[in-house]
């Protein structure tokens, strides 16, 4: 009865932590744009479009300028390899930041998210 009860529990937690995945292939092509508008001040960086996927399908995202997370950070572009598809997402002395779509509206959209405000 114990060996029963200990291996529902051992296969219930490895199925809380399975991550679930869908393949929807590579994405389309970027779309090309030909003006990047002008830098709204200093500190900023502008960040390329890209294709991101949105369940079944892929959405486009403008370019966009923006302030990284933190002082120094570098923007990584997401990318499609091995049939596998890669975030983009600010990587730096002070760790990694992924991008929320959900912010997208202001030109701080990434600009100390998840910071500690200094």
């Amino acid at each position: 009865m114990k060996t029963k009860l200990l291996a529902i529990a051992m296969f219930t937690i490895a199925a809380a932590s399975a991550q679930v995945s869908i393949r929807i292939g590579p994405p389309p092509p970027p779309r090309i744009i030909r003006l990047q508008p002008r830098s709204p001040g200093n500190g900023y960086i502008w960040v390329e479009g890209y294709q991101y996927p949105v369940g079944n399908h892929y959405k486009w995202h403008n370019g966009y300028w923006t302030r990284p997370p933190y002082s120094g950070a570098r923007w990584t572009s997401p990318r499609y390899e091995g049939e596998r598809y890669y975030d983009g997402r600010w990587e730096g002395e002070r760790g990694e930041r992924g991008h929320d779509h959900h912010s997208d509206r202001g030109r701080d959209r990434d600009y100390r998210r998840d910071d500690d405000r200094r």
